[in-house]
């Protein structure tokens, strides 16, 4: 039976783990409110970290939301999702859409993402010539 927690080895703790995320970022999944970056890792599971910003998400009860509705989310899906450490960046506008978007736009997210991650972890064929 699978585990459905959230605990702290799921998250990226230190500024190191979202350093190393920003410039390793091999899988992008973009939208217009919602940026998501992800780089492989070593571990046996996924890690999440946020950067939801007051410029792009003014007040905190819809920052807070926001944060909260995309963590659920991680944690239904958490068994889904490839050995990648995920940073999820707002744009401006994620704090006006109302909860049923919220939860459409991050599971279309993350299908995104596990199929780029399938395709960046296949080989790329070689011609020969």
């Amino acid at each position: 039976m699978n585990e459905f927690r959230y605990p702290r080895q799921l998250r990226l703790l230190t500024g190191g783990d979202f350093k190393q995320v920003f410039s390793r970022a091999s899988i992008k999944v973009s939208d217009k409110h919602l940026l998501i970056l992800a780089c492989p890792n070593e571990l046996d599971h996924s890690r999440i970290g946020f950067v939801i910003s007051k410029k792009n998400i003014r007040l905190a009860v819809n920052r807070n939301r926001v944060r909260r509705i995309i963590r659920e989310s991680f944690r239904l899906n958490q068994h889904d999702l490839p050995n990648v450490d995920i940073v999820i960046l707002a744009r401006k506008g994620l704090g006006d859409i109302e909860n049923p978007d919220v939860h459409s736009l991050i599971k279309r997210s993350w299908s995104r993402l596990v199929k780029k991650a399938k395709a960046t972890a296949r080989p790329k064929p070689t011609s020969n010539k």
